[in-house]
């Protein structure tokens, strides 16, 4: 009977024992799990925050640009205004009207033609390998 209740002792204790190194097992096991939750949480506050922030943003960039087209209508706007006065004021004076419809002159007219440049070397070089313009008081 004595080695039974050893027997049920001993069983017993290594039950209590079992169960102690689980306990263990499972709060290590938690502890790990509690310090992800935590930085699963900081990451997820992280992409909140940034969210937000790029939410403001767009809003403040939307708004910029709603100001900019409206200012862009309005200068083209004025910019069509100049134009039809100074239309009007070409066709109500004949002499300036024919001064406008006259061909410019042929120095100006290569100084507006450029070649199309696709970097700053072609650039330089067509500028040198350009014809002089003569001085004012000469014939070209």
């Amino acid at each position: 009977m004595s080695r039974l209740i050893a027997a049920v002792l001993a069983l017993a204790l290594l039950a209590l024992a079992y169960t102690g190194w689980r306990l263990n097992e499972v709060s290590g096991e938690l502890t790990s799990a509690q310090r992800v939750i935590g930085t699963l949480s900081a990451g997820i506050e992280s992409r909140d925050k940034a969210i937000t922030r790029l939410q403001v943003q767009e809003k403040e960039s939307s708004r910029r640009e709603a100001e900019l087209r409206l200012l862009q209508g309005r200068a083209g706007d004025a910019a069509l205004g100049r134009e039809l006065q100074i239309q009007r004021e070409i066709h109500a004076n004949p002499a300036l009207r024919n001064w406008s419809d006259a061909a410019l002159p042929a120095d100006v007219i290569r100084l507006h033609a450029r070649p199309a440049f696709r970097n700053a070397r072609d650039y330089l070089d067509w500028l040198s390998s350009r014809g002089q313009l003569p001085d004012a008081g000469q014939q070209p």
